[in-house]
């Protein structure tokens, strides 16, 4: 499974939704996910990816993680494990 269908499934799985239903410009907040649930997927994707993101849950507006879309989520992660492994 690749990363962009990983983030899809966590998401989903949050969201009690089919994979199908979200896309890739799919808001977190536009799925129904609460503040609560965006902790819980964040929580998620790390396990998921051996990834610490770097996430305020407080202040998701001063990440360098962007969690605005789908999309940005799995380029956040992408960039992360980039960076990650070149360490």
């Amino acid at each position: 499974m690749n990363v962009q269908d990983q983030v899809i499934a966590i998401i989903a799985e949050q969201a009690v939704l089919e994979p199908e239903d979200v896309t890739l410009d799919s808001t977190l907040e536009s799925l129904g996910i609460d503040s609560m649930g965006v902790v819980e997927s964040i929580f998620a994707i790390e396990e998921a990816f051996d990834i610490t993101v770097p996430f305020n849950a407080n202040k998701p507006s001063e990440s360098d993680f962007d969690i605005t879309s789908v999309a940005t989520i799995i380029a956040g992660i992408e960039r992360l494990r980039a960076e990650q492994s070149s360490a």
